[in-house]
């Protein structure tokens, strides 16, 4: 294959990548909202409602008195209470080809995590970060709280 032709495929790889980047997959959606949240995306603040897409990456933030329900595509649900700020960092649910993974990140505030499909597969692919501990997702359901 000539240099040229190699330099083309290159481009068109890096251009497909970045697109893909670009668009960052639903993992869940949220369910329930009592009082006022946000979602930062790209740069973004959004306003939080029943039914908004969890893009991975996106920042959910909730008020004094707020909560959000949310569940990801493998069932799992997530809760997070008042003054709370979470990350979904990681999701593969792939179960067919074994591709599985999940990992969130609380910042500061309350979650209240019932597992889904993949943690029953293969719970080893499941985590919860915190600023001070990594949770390994062993079990069904469990409530942490992070506090500043």
């Amino acid at each position: 294959m000539s240099f040229f032709a190699r330099m083309i495929i290159a481009g068109l790889l890096m251009f497909a990548f970045n697109a893909w980047a670009q668009d960052s997959p639903v993992v869940g959606y949220v369910k329930v909202v009592t009082g006022d949240a946000t979602l930062a995306r790209e740069g973004q603040s959004l306003a939080v409602g029943a039914g908004t897409p969890l893009h991975l990456g996106d920042r959910l933030r909730t008020a004094s008195g707020a909560s959000v329900g949310l569940t990801l595509k493998d069932s799992t649900l997530l809760s997070i209470g008042p003054d709370s700020e979470l990350v979904v960092d990681a999701f593969l649910f792939a179960p067919a080809s074994g591709q599985l993974a999940l990992s969130a990140r609380l910042l500061h505030g309350t979650l209240h995590f019932i597992s889904g499909i993949i943690a029953k597969l293969k719970p080893e692919a499941v985590n919860i970060v915190t600023p001070t501990a990594t949770i390994g997702v062993r079990g069904t359901r469990f409530v942490v709280k992070v506090s500043e």
